[in-house]
C-alpha cells in the first residue's frame, strides 16, 4: 500500500513523479518491489526511509480483512484514505508510548493513557475515518507531547534555531535542545551531543550523525536515522537499529 497510496515527485529522493493512488512502476504483481535491493542506486532513496508504522498491514489485513485494491478497485480510494489516516494515528501511538515510558513522565501517565486510548479508538473506528480526522486528532495531542517534552528535558541547551540546512554543528552541545520540526538537511552533527533533545518531526535527510550521541534523544524514529548518515560510533536508543548504509568504521 505504501507503494501506491502516497504521491511523490521527481527529486533527489525519487527518480520519477508518481501521483497518489497510482502504483509505482517498480511494484510487481506479487506486491513486491522489483528493485528493492537497489533502491538507493536507482534513485529511490525516499523509499528506503519511508515508515508507515504498520499502517499498511493494519489496513490491509485487519480493516479490509485481506482484500486488496487490485481485486477490488472500487474500494481503492477509500482504502487509501484510511491508510493515510491510520499512518498518522500509528505514528502518534509510537510517540505517546515512548512518552509514557520516560522515567520523568509519571505526572502525565493518566493523560498519556487517555490519549493512547482515544487514538486507538479513533483508529478502530476506521469505517468513518478520514485523513482530516487524524490530523485534527494530532493537533489535539501535540500540546500534551510538548508538555511532556518540556518537563523531561531537565538540561536544556539553547536552541540553534529551526532553519539549519547545512548547519555546522560538529561537537555541538545540544542536550535537551528543542529541535522539533527543525530543518537539519545536510547538517554536520558529527560528535554532537543530542541527549534529551526533542527531534519530533525534524528533517535529518543527509545529516551527518557520525559519532553523535542520540542515546536518549526524544521522539527519534527509525526513518529519521535511515535518512541520515552515521557510523559505528553513533550512539542510538536501544529501540532503534543502525541503518545498513551507514559506515561501519568511525570517521
Amino acid at each position: 500500500m505504501c507503494c501506491v497510496a502516497p504521491a511523490f515527485a521527481r527529486s533527489s529522493d525519487f527518480a520519477i513523479d508518481k501521483p497518489a493512488g497510482h502504483a509505482c512502476p517498480n511494484l510487481g504483481e506479487s506486491f513486491r518491489c522489483g528493485i528493492h535491493t537497489q533502491l538507493r542506486q536507482r534513485g529511490f532513496a525516499g523509499c528506503t526511509v519511508y515508515d508507515c508504522f504498520g499502517a499498511g498491514q493494519h489496513v490491509a489485513q485487519v480493516i479490509y480483512e485481506g482484500r486488496d485494491w487490485r481485486r477490488d478497485p472500487a474500494s481503492a480510494p477509500r482504502m487509501f484514505d484510511v491508510f493515510a489516516a491510520v499512518r498518522v494515528l500509528h505514528e502518534l501511538m509510537w510517540y505517546l508510548t515512548e512518552a509514557r515510558e520516560l522515567p520523568q513522565s509519571t505526572p502525565f501517565h493518566e493523560a498519556l493513557d487517555d490519549a493512547l486510548s482515544a487514538t486507538r479508538a479513533l483508529r478502530d473506528a476506521a469505517g468513518d475515518l478520514t485523513p482530516q480526522d487524524a490530523e485534527r486528532h494530532r493537533e489535539r495531542i501535540a500540546p500534551l507531547l510538548r508538555e511532556v517534552s518540556t518537563a523531561v528535558r531537565i538540561t536544556r541547551a539553547k536552541s540553534p534555531g529551526k532553519h539549519l540546512i547545512g548547519a555546522k554543528l560538529r561537537r555541538a552541545d545540544l542536550r535537551g535542545a528543542d529541535l522539533r520540526g527543525a530543518l537539519l538537511v545536510g547538517a554536520d552533527l558529527r560528535a554532537a551531543d543530542l541527549r534529551g533533545a526533542d527531534v519530533i518531526g525534524a528533517d535529518l535527510r543527509g545529516a551527518n550523525l557520525a559519532g553523535a550521541d542520540l542515546s536518549t534523544t526524544l521522539f527519534l524514529i527509525q526513518s529519521q536515522l535511515d535518512a541520515a548518515g552515521g557510523d559505528a560510533s553513533t550512539k542510538l536508543p536501544p529501540r532503534l537499529s543502525r541503518p545498513g548504509h551507514w559506515r561501519q568504521q568511525p570517521r
